[in-house]
């Protein structure tokens, strides 16, 4: 037996209690390690993996992009991103709870996790980022802000506005960005607030305000769905940047990532031609390398991101590439016949374009 005979008492002051406060720190660090490599982190992916659906929060009335159609089902841009994660996770794209949020309680929704991913045209600022617990993942759709106001009373330009009555919802970068407009025009405008989005577009077909101020692509997708539509005019002027997509909550690193890359997954669906159809066949058969890493033939992207192998290739045949969900939703296939403008691939003139797939 070892005895410690040359310890001393000097060694019992100041100095030996730091050692033995070393000694508990590395006793500490060894305990805490050993308890996350037996146990493992339980994020939001093991969340909805165990709970088996996706809740995602979303919009009931945006036309082309989180709605409920004709049909009676969930349809839009925004929807199919979901389905498209759900897809990705779960392996079943219609394992998703859509959970209708306002303008006002979509972010709280977020924080309190009621939901697993606003998915709901949100647009992408620094201070949401920066305050509100919430991480963006990827711009889906790029948009402007921009007016619609009644044909009779014949104004052309924003700039005739002066004086108007605007309906608005509470908290939104529209009311900010319409107030930013106005002042540096020096016009001034009166404002009636509502919460809820149908009574603010009900208000102002009644006639309780004179315009309108949202994203273009809004504006035009409510006119839609007007008793009288030709007897209400988009103004020309677009007054703001509007990057619209999906927010998670912040601090799980792995589920942003695996939100944000499911994204991408369908942008570079279309740019490589991977589509809906083709995916299960070029899985197997194609000889390209980029295919192949996407869809799961070839690297270990899906391991990386905690998912399967082919999880890019489950999304695709879910919802079909961004350029097919464009179309069916919003684009050439749809009622709103939206050109693709910026919201085209690079190659095409376009912004989107998915970072490389390796």
């Amino acid at each position: 037996m070892k005895h410690f005979s040359n310890i001393t008492p000097q060694m019992l002051t100041s100095k030996g209690i730091a050692m033995k406060m070393k000694m508990n720190g590395f006793v500490l660090a060894a305990l805490l390690v050993g308890t996350f490599s037996n146990y493992g982190y339980a994020g939001i992916k093991d969340d909805v993996i165990k709970r088996g659906t996706l809740k995602c929060g979303v919009s009931s009335n945006k036309m082309g992009f989180s709605y409920i159609n004709d049909d009676g089902q969930w349809a839009g841009m925004d929807v199919d991103l979901c389905r498209a994660v759900a897809a990705a996770v779960i392996g079943d794209p219609s394992k998703v709870e859509y959970v209708v949020t306002t303008s006002k309680n979509r972010f709280t929704s977020l924080a309190s996790g009621e939901i697993d991913i606003l998915s709901r045209s949100t647009t992408w600022t620094v201070g949401r980022d920066a305050k509100l617990g919430a991480d963006f993942t990827a711009v889906w759709f790029y948009d402007g802000q921009g007016f619609m106001t009644h044909k009779k009373l014949g104004i052309t330009s924003a700039k005739e506005l002066d004086g108007a009555t605007f309906c608005l919802n509470p908290g939104t970068t529209s009311e900010h960005n319409l107030a930013d407009y106005f002042s540096a025009l020096g016009l001034s405008y009166r404002s009636v607030v509502f919460e809820k989005t149908e009574e603010l577009y009900a208000a102002y077909q009644k006639g309780r305000c004179d315009a309108l101020t949202n994203d273009v692509t809004g504006l035009a997708a409510r006119r839609t769905l007007f008793q009288n539509p030709e007897q209400h005019v988009l103004l020309p002027e677009v007054i703001s940047k509007e990057p619209l997509g999906a927010y998670v909550k912040q601090g799980d690193n792995q589920w942003r990532d695996i939100v944000t890359m499911v994204g991408y997954a369908l942008i570079e669906g279309e740019e490589l031609n991977v589509t809906q159809d083709t995916a299960a066949q070029l899985a197997t058969h194609s000889k390209n390398i980029n295919v192949k890493r996407l869809l799961g033939t070839e690297g270990d992207l899906g391991q990386s991101l905690g998912l399967s192998a082919n999880w890019a290739a489950k999304a695709i045949q879910a919802t079909g590439n961004y350029g097919e969900l464009y179309a069916r939703n919003v684009g050439s296939a749809s009622s709103l016949k939206f050109e693709r403008g910026v919201n085209a691939l690079h190659r095409d003139g376009g912004l989107m374009y998915a970072p490389p797939f390796r």
